[in-house]
């Protein structure tokens, strides 16, 4: 009996991509379509529902990389094939991945051990991988402890100011009570003297964040840890400290040299930070660092046999792409030490110059002016109620020429207080933060004027 086929008739090249079959009807959203289509066609279609998307280089929201060197975009087309957990089908990307963690460890001054080119850490998806892990690293060396000390080992906790929600998720999935700290009057994180009333024998550690995603400021690492050796030396207490520095990890050794926050502090244990973040690299990598390697429990990693050799793994998931850490190391040797910190000294001076702007504008208060910590800028309106209008407001206003500012109220206890943050990244240069600062002044004159937007508008001429 034959068998026939229903075929689409196939596609004549010379007719135009908008007169194609594929394009003739809304895209299949809810099952995969019968026949094939041309590539370029589907390319193009899909190209013009991407324009619906935000434009990343006005996206001064998120801490994430949006600018690229070609050559970036290059290393990633190699790595497209490249499974970086396949360590022995893929060594090289292997041993770069292993560069990387050393010259973060190198960085961050993690103590030298007897085997100077081995730290210990790994490659992630993100910074928020990496903070799960080492939240279970803490979680085990706790649970190790007590077990040990015949001590039960049932309720622990993790004591952190205003984390990223990461943080959250963690304690939600791993069953651990999250002690966020509220934020004082007048401070924007945690503070070392409210460590005492949340920190107890059931503690599995204490998050300091390096860079507070509501604010950008720093909080007092140093300070922190020295509270926590007072509690040993007063209760006996040995609680140890992560730093969260998923952005201030690429800011701080290049901004603030002598700011000493990482493992020059012997009660910092771990650290993780965000290789697509202020590390430059493109989306997808992070980077998890452990002081040595008592600080990573053994039953965390996991010694895999596969595609015949012997892979020590440490992730929450498995495959993926070897491009971001490939094109993280890149960048490393793209700009060294020095040309970090000119990159990130032009965010700083454009934040702070754009600071200055805000200030001059009227109606707010600057939270912080871009000094000090994260090249970026956060404020508030001085006076809610003398207004008539709010900063989700101004934030619609100027969503319409393409900016994407953000506005969202401050932590527990500061809740009542809502900011905007402008954050200065890699590509974001002093002529678009002057333009930003254009179209802000243009939006708080109609917002002042209470006029409706479409008054006085004229009619449509061509």
């Amino acid at each position: 009996m034959a068998l026939h086929n229903a075929q689409e008739p196939a596609a004549d090249p010379a007719v135009d991509i908008f007169a194609s079959p594929l394009s003739e009807r809304p895209l299949p959203k809810r099952a995969m379509p019968e026949f094939p289509a041309p590539p370029p066609v589907v390319f193009q279609l899909l190209r013009n529902e991407l324009l619906l998307d935000g434009n990343a280089a006005q996206n001064l929201a998120t801490f994430c990389t949006t600018w690229a060197d070609d050559e970036v975009r290059r290393l990633m087309d190699l790595c497209l094939d490249k499974n970086i957990v396949d360590k022995d089908e893929y060594p090289q990307t292997a041993e770069i991945e292993s560069r990387c963690v050393n010259i973060l460890a190198d960085l961050w001054h993690a103590p030298a051990g007897a085997d100077e080119a081995n730290a210990v850490g790994c490659s992630t998806t993100g910074s928020s991988e990496a903070a799960m892990l080492c939240g279970l690293a803490l979680k085990w060396r706790w649970r190790d402890r007590r077990r040990a000390a015949g001590q039960p080992a049932e309720r622990p906790n993790l004591v952190c100011g205003p984390v990223q929600v990461c943080w959250e998720k963690f304690a939600r999935y791993f069953d651990v009570e999250l002690r966020q700290v509220p934020v004082e009057p007048g401070a924007t994180g945690l503070q070392p003297h409210q460590l005492r009333e949340y920190v107890d024998e059931n503690t599995i550690g204490v998050v300091a964040i390096l860079g507070v995603t509501y604010t950008c400021t720093y909080e007092p690492v140093a300070e922190i840890a020295a509270e926590l050796d007072r509690l040993q030396a007063e209760t006996g207490l040995d609680v140890p400290l992560h730093v969260d520095a998923a952005s201030g990890g690429f800011i701080a050794p290049f901004l603030q040299p002598d700011l000493v926050w990482d493992f020059r502090l012997p009660r910092v244990a771990s650290i993780n930070a965000s290789g697509h973040k202020y590390g430059m690299a493109p989306l997808g990598v992070g980077w998890a660092l452990w002081r040595d390697q008592a600080a990573l429990p053994d039953d965390l990693v996991f010694h895999v046999d596969y595609l015949g050799g012997d892979m020590p793994t440490l992730a929450l998931n498995f495959s993926r792409p070897g491009g971001q850490v490939v094109t993280q190391y890149f960048m490393f040797l793209r700009l060294g030490r020095e040309g970090y910190r000119r990159v990130y000294q032009a965010c700083s001076d454009t934040a702070r110059h754009f600071a200055r702007q805000v200030a001059e504008m009227g109606p707010f208060t600057l939270l912080y002016d871009g000094a000090g910590a994260l090249p970026a800028v956060s404020y508030t309106l001085t006076d809610p109620d003398s207004v008539g209008w709010s900063l989700y407001d101004l934030s619609d206003l100027l969503r319409m020429r393409g900016w994407q500012v953000p506005s969202y109220p401050l932590p527990p206890d500061r809740q009542e207080t809502v900011i905007q943050r402008v954050l200065v990244r890699h590509g974001v240069d002093r002529d678009e933060l002057e333009l930003l600062a254009d179209d802000m002044r243009r939006a708080i004159k109609q917002l002042d004027e209470g006029r409706p937007r479409d008054k006085d508008r004229v009619g449509f001429h061509h």
